[in-house]
Parts: structure tokens; C-alpha cells; sequence
């Protein structure tokens, strides 16, 4: 697993974001605060400028109705646990936190292997962060300054994700938990001054392929982007603000 692409930004919600892709809103409005379901509130997603492992996130899958299986398939949004839990995990939160996978290996992995074949996904989001190391503080130790990577001219981005679900073993009637993974490749063009890996960008273009529910994505899809997408992204020094996941506002996107 790799650490990097580890938190991102998203400024809009599922219904716009529904709106936006023409796709089916499946994520549920909100449950109360002390309820204790898998995908209930405070995790509910939305507008979050530092999206941290373990939060539940928007995704977009294209799936059959499960009412009617050989109806076409529809874009849907849908809300996951950020951190994919493999169907034969015996609970959530022990193992590996497996919020990134790598592009190049995934298949390879028992963790992902049935996800790459026929479930992929995609993770919007405005932009993500990223460290690199600085000049030492005051103490001598080590400091990191945040970058914020996202497209020069506003447009959301869409990461080619795995997702899965995950059934409670000792409690037939739960819920099952749907999570998620973004896929990580060898980082292009002035990206590479930041960090060696970078999240899959996935263009409009390949959504069909990328996100069809009876096959597998071609092995393309898999390769690091054109360096000619690359180029529109803008990268820039932002606060600290955003080391702290607590942290959350338009404030932390603002230049350093």
C-alpha cells in the first residue's frame, strides 16, 4: 500500500454532484447522531476540505438494478468507508488500512483482485495533498510543507478507485458495509517534484470502460495518464493548517 494520496478536497455533496454526472443519487440523507449504523452520521459525505481515511466519501460506480440485472446499467453515486475492507476480512478495522492500492499490482493482491475485475469505481474530488520534505525547525526535526494538486481551471477531478463490500459475520440483518480504495501510479511531469506516486486520474472519456460492471477495465486504464493531462493541473504551497485532520474550512486551500 502506498501512503501517498492519503487526503483530498471535495466542495460539493451527492445531490449536485448527482445533478452534475447525471447519475442516480443512492446516497441516504443523514441518520442522527447517536445512531451506531456503518454509514450513518457525523461520516455522512460531503463539502470536506481535509477527506481523511476511515471517512465516509463519495464514489460513482455504474451498476445494474438489482431489481432488473440485464436492464442497462446507470451511473450512481454512492457514499463508502474510504479504506477497502475485503469481503473475507472478519472485522472492519483490523488489518492493513487499505485507503490506497497500487495500479500497477492491484490484480495481483488478494485484497483487490475481485474488485479490479468487476468492481471499480471512481473518487471525486476537487484536488489532493501531498508533503514534501523541508528544512528542519528550531529543535532540528524534520518538517513537511503541504502542496494542493488540482486542475488550473476549477473542474473537478475523477480517480479510478476498487471498491467492495463487506458483510458483518455475526449479524445477518446489518447492513452490509460498502468501502472503498483510490489507485495510486508513478507520478507525471512536474508532479514528480512533489512525490514518485500520484492518484489515477480517470477522463470522461474512459468512465464506459473504466466503470462497466460486467468486464474488465483494458489494461490501458491501468498506466500512468498522458503527461498532457498532467500539465493542467496547478500545484501549490498551502498552510499547515491541513497537517491536522481536525482541521476543515476553504481556509486550508488557500496559498501558503
Amino acid at each position: 500500500m502506498d501512503t501517498m494520496c492519503g487526503r483530498y478536497a471535495v466542495t460539493t455533496d451527492p445531490a449536485k454532484l448527482a445533478a452534475e454526472i447525471d447519475a442516480v443519487n443512492e446516497v441516504p440523507e443523514p441518520a442522527g447522531a447517536d445512531s451506531t449504523d456503518l454509514d450513518a452520521a457525523p461520516r455522512s459525505p460531503g463539502v470536506n476540505y481535509n477527506v481523511a481515511p476511515t471517512t465516509t466519501v463519495m464514489t460513482v460506480v455504474k451498476r445494474h438494478s438489482p431489481d432488473d440485472p440485464d436492464d442497462d446499467p446507470l451511473l450512481r453515486v454512492r457514499a463508502m468507508r474510504w479504506g477497502l475492507v475485503p469481503p473475507w476480512a472478519k472485522e472492519v478495522g483490523k488489518g492493513p488500512l487499505l485507503f490506497n492500492a497500487r495500479a500497477e499490482s492491484a490484480a495481483e493482491k488478494s485484497s483487490f483482485r475481485s474488485s479490479v475485475k468487476s468492481r471499480r469505481c471512481l473518487v471525486p474530488m476537487d484536488g489532493w495533498y501531498e508533503w514534501k520534505k523541508g528544512p528542519a525547525d528550531s529543535k532540528g526535526k524534520p518538517t513537511k510543507i503541504p502542496f494542493f494538486m488540482s486542475p488550473q481551471d476549477g473542474t473537478r477531478l475523477f480517480m479510478a478507485g476498487l471498491w467492495s463490500v463487506w458483510h458483518p459475520k455475526t449479524d445477518d440483518a446489518a447492513k452490509p458495509l460498502l468501502s472503498c480504495s483510490i489507485l495510486t501510479t508513478d507520478a507525471v511531469g512536474e508532479l514528480r517534484d512533489v512525490h514518485d506516486r500520484m492518484p489515477l486520474i480517470m477522463p470522461y472519456e474512459h468512465w464506459d470502460a473504466w466503470l462497466d460492471p460486467d468486464g474488465r477495465a483494458p489494461d490501458e486504464l491501468f498506466a500512468p495518464p498522458a503527461e498532457s493531462l498532467v500539465d493542467a493541473i496547478a500545484i501549490r504551497e498551502v498552510a499547515p493548517l491541513v497537517n491536522r485532520v481536525a482541521n476543515n474550512g476553504p481556509e486550508l486551500l488557500n496559498p501558503s
